[in-house]
């Protein structure tokens, strides 16, 4: 017995526990809980595994209370495209990525299915619906909701359950239904009438009943299973229809249990009708906006819910807290659509409001509103308005931009009477260490057009002297910018990192690569550098070396345009007001000399002048009020090492009738500098300050001499001083020098040499392109050149110059020649070698003979290659000239082989159209081979 008891035992729970696991609305009973821990624990382990069930769930090791919620009656709903095929996770049938959002800003509340998305969709920047996100699924089963408190004023009818529990004298339990009658037939006492009342005035009845009628007994009454009512759901509801839902369900509820409202239903009047009369209204938006729900009425069997189409429609965008298309009722006001709209946000501008509004031709119209008056706020909204709420400005009415060498940039409060020393107390606290101590400007508005004029002023002389004419009285909203002494010690990453992410478009910008390049300062060079120094070569003829890549070159001509826009923005973007501090002269002084450019008129010139010549920071400066020739030197950095100060010259431009004309004017800067005023003059607008070089002037230049001399090593030089001079302070050759092997290396040939091989590359690019490079067209023979391309591209030129120390050495002035900065001397010791290089068997240096002439040492790398061109070997002697061998067999007295020769057999073309370009190409290679292995030590 206790056996089948054990397995009817086992039945049951299993039964229940793959009931609880299917149907997730069904909480195990406390009854399966108590069979289940009758069980042994093998037993409990078993199921648990079997249909996955937590045993702590069962033998209520949690601890947990059990908790009732509703079913899920709601899923998403199907969305569709705009051609109407359904959407799977946001996606087609086919996969492709589509939204399923309208494009069409048409702000008519109007097609749902292509606007699911409501307030502000901000991908595309159109409105949505507001109050229609509360309802984005659709039903998915009609189970009312029951397992919820029943309120005392809850009205009971036919087919709800009273629970009494009886205690006292008897114990007894009762499960009493209302008959159809409205009836309770409640054992010893009788039918008892329930019929229209509420559940707490039933009790009172029951209770009294059971008191009056049972004596010693005491009673617990409480509802069981509520019944449940249909109701139905009409008009533009999503799923209308008859619903069976709880007795206690209210408006809302029905609504969710429907889907909601369709694309075209109202939020603000759904009506409840019961025995076809109107009982109760109810407004969304009170519960959405206010939280008030006293209109979410309770239903009762046979009510109708009903959802007209939506009223009058407006749209409110701009600076709101919600924009969003809102419902209008009758004789709303702009005030109370604004409420809706959570009301304006802290950078807006209300004062300036506009709505567009169609007028009786059907035609928009614009309608100013003040919505901070109270005539503006009682103006009627009218259905299809769309109100904009303007912003308010960024400009700052009175505040004071500082940017540049200051340890905090920024924006600052201005006051009356304030001067630079009250803004900036201290030097020391509030001044970058790389501050110019004696220049800064003031740039101040003279009028509502915005025109400025600048104030120049010694920030020491200001702060720490508090000198009157320096420390200047403080205008609302000017603008004061101080500059670094030294633009070269500036770390500027963030600056770089803040033009890198600004233009990510520019797909030549990206890597990492924008980090270790100045693209700030390269974008900037784009603006200014439009002259003829920014050249590195003029008709073939090398002029300065190339300091950047051409990749570089391209990234700051595609970052041009941005740094212009960030750099006209300067005093109003706050992240590069951040940055400010490392930035250069020029480019602090860009959007002032660009508004000053902007504001110069006809009959006014652009109040600009310009310093070239021997001064620290040359260039374009702003034109201060009153400025003189000191003050323009000082604006520079001051004076260079070298600057003439007898002399400066001063072009002027004037305008007139019948053109403009140039003049010329000479002043003692020394003189200047001191303050003379007959040579400090003041400066006009174009003037040009030219600062000349001391004559015969030299920035400190030195050579280097390495190798066979007695004291090698730097040594500087002077201007027209030549190799003997330098090679005498040497103190002369070693012993063991060999003068015909001196390696002599010059920057300004390697310049020279570099700009050849580009143009030769370039030339031989265009013949292979354009035809064969033998004259069968072979395959080899294209590979050939390729390769040689390839080969010549990647030569580094030496820019070694042949130099006759032999001669130098007894004296012949015509051997000797003038030092460049930079150049370098190697002697190297005696060799006893010969090198055999090219087209041979085995290229191989060999030990030095006296006499073996060149075909001998040509059979002793193997002789020559098939391809060879044995008629153009020739010999690259040891100083780096070049020797042909004469025509006959035997050389001459002059083609004599010395130690530290090197023999080349060049390749055999075949392209006898253009014989002149492959020799230069071979013998380039080869030289170039030669050269390094040379300078190798060096």
């Amino acid at each position: 017995m206790l056996f089948k008891t054990k397995k009817i035992l086992i039945a049951g729970v299993s039964a229940l526990v793959l009931l609880s696991s299917q149907v997730q609305a069904i909480t195990p009973s406390p009854q399966m809980i108590e069979q289940f821990m009758t069980l042994p624990k093998a037993e409990q382990e078993r199921l648990a595994q079997q249909y996955g069930i937590d045993p702590s769930m069962l033998s209520g090791e949690n601890g947990a209370p059990n908790q009732l919620e509703n079913p899920n009656l709601v899923d998403e709903r199907q969305q569709f495209d705009k051609s109407g095929q359904p959407i799977y996770n946001n996606k087609r049938n086919n996969d492709h990525n589509v939204n399923y959002y309208d494009n069409n800003n048409d702000n008519d509340g109007y097609g749902r299915n292509e606007k699911e998305k409501l307030n502000f969709d901000e991908d595309k920047g159109e409105l949505k619906r507001f109050g229609y996100e509360l309802f984005r699924g659709e039903p998915t089963t009609f189970a009312p909701v029951s397992d919820v408190p029943v309120p005392s004023e809850y009205l009971v009818g036919p087919g709800d359950n009273v629970k009494v529990q009886l205690y006292g004298k008897d114990n007894e339990e009762y499960d009493l239904v209302i008959n159809r009658e409205g009836e309770i037939q409640f054992p010893k006492l009788g039918t008892i009438s329930a019929n229209g009342l509420t559940f707490s005035e039933l009790r009172k009845n029951l209770t009294l009943r059971i008191n009056q009628q049972m004596i010693g007994i005491e009673s617990n009454i409480t509802m069981g299973k509520l019944r449940s009512i249909r109701i139905f759901i009409a008009g533009d509801a999503y799923k209308p229809g008859s619903y069976t839902v709880s007795s206690l369900s209210t408006v809302t509820q029905a609504l969710f249990v429907a889907g909601g409202v369709n694309e075209i239903g109202s939020l603000r009047n759904i009506q409840v009708k019961r025995n076809g009369k109107l009982v109760a209204r109810m407004d969304l938006y009170d519960l959405l906006l206010r939280g008030d729900a006293s209109g979410d009425v309770r239903l009762r069997s046979g009510d109708v819910v009903f959802i007209p189409s939506v009223g009058g429609l407006v749209s409110v965008t701009g600076e709101v807290r919600r924009p969003a298309i809102y419902e209008l009722k009758k004789n709303e006001t702009m005030a109370q659509v604004i409420d809706m709209a959570a009301g304006v946000k802290p950078g807006a501008y209300p004062k300036r409001s506009s709505v567009e509004r169609f007028n009786a031709n059907s035609l928009k119209t614009i309608l100013n509103v003040d919505l901070t008056s109270n005539a503006g706020k009682a103006t009627p909204a009218v259905a299809g308005d769309v109100i904009r709420v303007k912003s308010a400005t960024t400009q700052y009415e009175d505040a004071i931009t500082v940017v540049g060498a200051v340890v905090r940039p920024g924006k600052y409060q201005w006051y009356q009477g304030q001067k630079i020393s009250n803004l900036i107390p201290s030097i020391w606290g509030d001044l970058s260490v790389s501050a110019d101590l004696e220049y800064a400007i003031i740039i101040r508005e003279i009028n509502k057009q915005g025109d400025i004029q600048i104030y120049q002023f010694s920030p020491v002389k200001a702060i720490n002297g508090k000198e009157l004419s320096q420390d200047l009285l403080l205008n609302a909203r000017d603008k004061i910018i101080f500059f670094n002494f030294s633009d070269e010690i500036q770390n500027r990453y963030e600056l770089n990192k803040l033009v890198k992410e600004r233009v990510e478009k520019v797909q030549s910008l990206t890597g990492d690569s924008l980090v270790s390049s100045d693209l700030f300062s390269e974008g900037f060079s784009q603006l200014n550098k439009k002259k003829f120094s920014a050249r590195t070569e003029l008709g073939g003829v090398a002029l300065k070396p190339k300091e950047e890549e051409d990749e570089v070159v391209v990234a700051a001509k595609a970052v041009e345009a941005e740094v212009n826009k960030m750099l006209i923005n300067l005093f109003e973007d706050i992240d590069l007001i951040k940055l400010s501090g490392v930035m250069n002269r020029e480019e602090l002084l860009y959007p002032v000399i660009k508004k000053l450019s902007f504001q110069g008129r006809a009959g006014m010139g652009v109040q600009t002048v310009r310093i070239n010549g021997t001064v620290n920071h040359p260039g374009l400066y702003p034109l201060s009020i009153n400025a003189r020739v000191k003050d323009l030197i000082v604006a520079a950095g001051g004076l260079e090492e070298g600057a003439y100060t007898a002399r400066a010259e001063i072009t002027s431009t004037s305008t007139t009738i019948n053109g403009s004309k140039i003049s010329h004017k000479n002043v003692a800067l020394d003189v200047a500098l001191q303050g003379d005023e007959q040579q400090n003059v003041v400066l006009k607008e174009r003037d040009i300050l030219t600062v000349m070089t001391t004559p015969d002037w030299q920035e400190s230049k030195s050579i280097e001499i390495h190798g066979e001399v007695k004291f090698p090593g730097q040594y500087n030089i002077r201007r027209g001083e030549t190799l003997k001079d330098v090679i005498n302070r040497a103190g002369g050759f070693t012993e063991y020098a060999s003068l015909p092997s001196a390696v002599f290396v010059r920057e300004s040939i390697r310049q020279q040499e570099q700009l050849e091989i580009k143009k030769l590359a370039n030339q031989l690019r265009r013949d292979i392109a354009t035809r064969g490079v033998s004259k069968d067209g072979g395959v080899a023979n294209y590979a050939d050149a390729q390769k040689m391309l390839t080969d010549l591209e990647t030569i580094q030129a030496v820019g070694r110059l042949v130099v006759d120390l032999s001669a130098i050495s007894v004296g012949i002035e015509q051997a000797d020649l003038r030092l460049e900065d930079s150049d370098i001397l190697y002697v190297p010791s005696t060799k006893q070698t010969i090198a055999v290089m090219g087209e041979v068997q085995h290229a191989a240096t060999h030990r030095y003979k006296k006499g073996l002439t060149l075909e001998q040492y040509l059979a002793m790398s193997g002789g020559e290659r098939e391809r060879a061109d044995g008629d153009r070997t020739y010999v690259i002697k040891a100083n780096g000239a070049v020797m042909l061998p004469s025509h006959s067999i035997w050389f001459s007295n002059e083609d004599t082989l010395e130690p530290g020769d090197t023999i080349i057999v060049p390749l055999d073309t075949e392209y006898t159209d253009n014989l002149t370009l492959w020799t230069k190409i071979t013998q380039i290679i080869a030289n170039a081979a030669i050269a390094f292995g040379t300078v190798a030590g060096l």
